[in-house]
Order: structure tokens, then C-alpha cells, then sequence
């Protein structure tokens, strides 16, 4: 049964990366924005994603693992399917429809997600919980880039 659980984390962690990454159009639009000094190289967000989802499925799978009733496994799907849908809207709004500002309101909602994921993840599994420390430094980093551009590209 555990292998099914983390099969089913890891599906479900990269299709929702799949769609993110099929919103995330890097085109003349994207290249043609006034980005900070001290962006990372456009090569790094990719390895950071797919850590950032690897350690998600994880976590994820650890949660469904140990969580005792069939109502605590529903809440903790319920989070990441809400966070999940979260995450792939701000790709949306940022590089599809090319809307940082509305990106950056959207990602408070992202930012809360995390928080509470992590939160509600330590009452299950602290381990599981830690392994998502990365995904909200990552998102916490992208927050500031997002608040950067659109303010040097006067959408703010």
C-alpha cells in the first residue's frame, strides 16, 4: 500500500509540475522584462522545481503514511491538491496571461498554502513537515522576484 501511496504523490506532484511548466512560457515578453541584479540564472529554477516537487511527493506519500483515519488522509490531500492548484495558477497569471501584479496578490494565497501545510504536516509526520521547508524558501525567494519585476517594469 505504501508503494501505491507514493506512486499516486509522485503522479500527482509532477503532472502538476507539467502543467506549471506548460504555463511558463520563457518568450520575447519574459525576455524583454527589466529583471533584478540578483535574479538566478534561468537554468536554476527548473532544478529547483523538480527538488521542490520531488521533496513534496515525499512528503506527501510520508503523510498519507501515517495518518490514522481516513478523515486526516482526505484533509492532507485536500491541502496539496489546493496548493497544487495554487501553485500552477501563478505560473498561469505570471506567464501566461503576463500579469506579475496579479501573480504577486495570488502568490500571498500560495505563500499561505505552504505555511499551512507545514504546520499541518508537523502535527502528522515532522519529518514530512521539514521536507517542505525547501518549497517555502523557494516560493518566498520567487515572492520578492515577482514584487522586483513587476515594480522595475512599472506594473506596480
Amino acid at each position: 500500500m505504501r508503494i501505491k501511496l507514493y506512486l499516486i504523490t509522485f503522479s500527482v506532484s509532477f503532472l502538476t509540475a507539467s502543467i506549471g511548466g506548460n504555463f511558463t512560457v520563457l518568450d520575447d515578453w519574459y525576455y524583454s522584462l527589466i529583471q533584478p541584479s540578483w535574479k538566478p540564472d534561468d537554468l536554476v529554477f527548473p532544478i529547483a522545481w523538480t527538488i521542490i516537487f520531488t521533496l513534496c511527493a515525499i512528503s506527501g506519500g510520508m503523510l498519507l503514511s501515517n495518518a490514522s483515519t481516513r478523515s486526516l488522509k482526505l484533509k492532507v490531500t485536500a491541502c496539496f491538491l489546493l496548493n497544487a492548484f495554487l501553485n500552477v495558477w501563478w505560473s498561469y497569471l505570471y506567464f501566461f496571461i503576463k500579469r506579475p501584479d496579479l501573480a504577486l496578490l495570488e502568490v500571498v494565497f500560495l505563500w499561505g498554502s505552504i505555511i499551512v501545510l507545514i504546520s499541518f504536516s508537523r502535527t502528522i509526520n515532522k519529518v514530512a513537515s521539514i521536507l517542505l521547508i525547501p518549497y517555502l524558501a523557494w516560493v518566498t525567494l520567487a515572492s520578492f522576484l515577482n514584487y522586483e519585476t513587476a515594480q522595475l517594469n512599472g506594473y506596480l
